[in-house]
């Protein structure tokens, strides 16, 4: 019992480290970066829909910094595009934003008129799928003595694959 609490425990450890082993870096809006959605031709909400973001991805914002800024707020702002009160302000042109926690993270333009013809982004970061392993039971056989008396039955220990 021991070994297959201790199978778990490096399975569990395992499977943290590797969340970090297997981020991805997403380019927002892909070749078309974070743009107004009439020059860049991207629609931040379908581009984001198929993804599944994982606590250690990375989100790159590429943009020409003269037109365009990204302002990280609540949801209620994102619904309102009012980018008046950012939670966090991002300038630089390529912005490389590291996801720390699960939930909802919300992203507008600073640049007025910007969000409210699109140029937003809502994302929901989602766990890792955790998997859980399945106990096999494998006999364990025991060496034989040379006395006489009947062979102790096999003893059995819970391995996990």
């Amino acid at each position: 019992m021991a070994l297959a609490v201790r199978n778990l425990v490096a399975l569990l450890i395992i499977t943290t480290l590797c969340q970090v082993c297997f981020a991805v870096v997403y380019n927002v809006g892909d070749s078309a970066g974070w743009t107004l959605p009439i020059y860049g031709k991207v629609d931040y909400e379908k581009w984001a829909s198929p993804k599944k973001f994982h606590v250690g991805d990375v989100l790159v914002f590429k943009y020409k910094r003269l037109f365009h800024n990204v302002k990280q707020v609540t949801k209620q702002h994102f619904k309102t595009c009012n980018a008046k009160f950012p939670i966090a302000i991002y300038t630089s042109g390529s912005d490389h934003i590291t996801l720390k926690t699960l939930g909802d993270l919300y992203f507008v333009s600073g640049f007025p008129g910007h969000c409210h013809i699109g140029q937003k982004l809502h994302i929901k970061i989602i766990p890792f799928p955790v998997i859980i392993p399945i106990p096999v039971i494998i006999p364990i056989p025991v060496p034989q003595s040379n006395n006489t008396s009947p062979a102790p039955s096999p003893a059995f220990d819970v391995l996990s694959p």
